[in-house]
């Protein structure tokens, strides 16, 4: 009889760990250069009221200021601290000693992005922003050559640098980045957003508008269904270089509402309720307010390093605000969404760990 319980009580345990995954789908989402500090407290106090910076403070001021940080934060993000903090995850608080890193040297896009993707720094061959392919295999080339993902994984993004840091190329993961079109059958949304991104203007030459993005990558959901999408916004790197505060702030807030409705198409579509799981990110911090030091990062550029995490789905304990003391690395990034699909195992073992172990 005690044998036999014992195989009862085995088979049971076997069979929920079997059963415990549920994440079958995931959406990996990046913020451009978005400071942790405007992510945790909201819009910066000095920055907010600078005329060098903002062009009608009073309307800044408006929409996103109160004394309380945590006010302003949920002014400025209010999807990040509503549904998100209260079911998922939230890394990187440093006035918390809740600190998540680059682990690259750079502290700009593309090495940003590499480890992210990556899992892993690569300072030999990935120290610039130049056009070059990337040698290192993303989780994403990873998942695509596996039978269960195979044609199911697909990136959008506005900068036109993502081709060759997904390595379109060997990948064979579509990307659709900076200013390219829709293409193949397309919807009559697709033929018009083809149509309004040529009407138009970027005011730079190399990011398109953070909506073209997003419209594409919902149009492509409808008719693919893919199970692994990455979404790079960008504008809020390109405002803050172009020292406007008050862009900046807005499309946070804007980018904020683009993630909602994502995650709103999730949950009311069957292939992916319940059964996704959501990992935001960004590729690099920024300096402080002091003499500018906000519009720029790099290594020159303390704290541009700094970045931050969140992490939300059916295998994730709903801890919000993650106040414990700890460091996490932007390298692992990449095993944890492996993690979350129960695919670690296809990361080499020189990529970063989930953080979820």
């Amino acid at each position: 009889m005690i044998r036999a319980n014992t195989c009862i009580i085995l088979f049971l345990t076997f069979h929920t760990l079997v059963q415990a995954q549920k994440t079958e789908n995931l959406f990996l989402v990046t913020f451009d250069g978005l400071r942790w500090e405007e992510l945790f407290s909201g819009a910066d106090p000095e920055l907010i009221a600078d005329l060098t910076y903002v062009k009608d403070t009073s309307a800044l001021l408006a929409a996103y200021w109160d004394d309380d940080p945590m006010v302003r934060r949920q002014r400025l993000l209010p999807f990040f601290w509503s549904t998100l903090s209260e079911n998922g995850a939230i890394y990187g608080n440093r006035n918390l000693e809740n600190k998540v890193n680059c682990s690259n040297i750079f502290w700009f896009s593309y090495p940003g992005y590499g480890e992210i993707l990556g899992g892993k720094t690569n300072a030999q061959a990935i120290h610039s922003n130049e056009k070059i392919q990337n040698p290192d295999t993303t989780f994403l080339e990873y998942l695509n050559m596996h039978a269960d993902f195979q044609g199911k994984v697909a990136a959008f993004a506005s900068w036109d640098v993502f081709p060759y840091i997904i390595n379109e190329e060997r990948s064979k993961v579509p990307v659709n980045a900076g200013f390219e079109k829709a293409k193949g059958d397309l919807s009559l949304k697709e033929s018009f957003l083809n149509e309004l991104q040529d009407q138009i203007p970027s005011p730079w030459s190399t990011v398109r508008l953070d909506a073209f993005t997003h419209n594409f990558t919902l149009e492509y959901l409808d008719k693919h269904l893919p199970r692994v999408v990455y979404i790079s916004y960008g504008e809020t790197d390109d405002f803050a270089h172009d020292g406007r505060y008050d862009h900046y702030l807005n499309s946070a807030h804007q980018t904020d509402k683009f993630i909602s409705e994502l995650w709103d198409y999730i949950q009311h579509h069957p292939q992916y309720k319940d059964k996704t799981s959501l990992v935001i990110t960004t590729d690099h911090g920024r300096g402080s307010y002091k003499d500018g030091e906000w519009k720029s990062h790099g290594k020159t550029y303390v704290g541009s390093d700094a970045i931050w995490m969140v992490v939300m789905g059916p295998d994730t304990e709903a801890k919000g605000e993650v106040k414990e003391a700890m460091q996490l690395w932007q390298r692992q990034v990449a095993g944890t969404c492996m993690d979350l699909l129960d695919m670690e195992e296809l990361l080499p073992s020189d990529r970063g760990p989930s953080i979820l172990k």
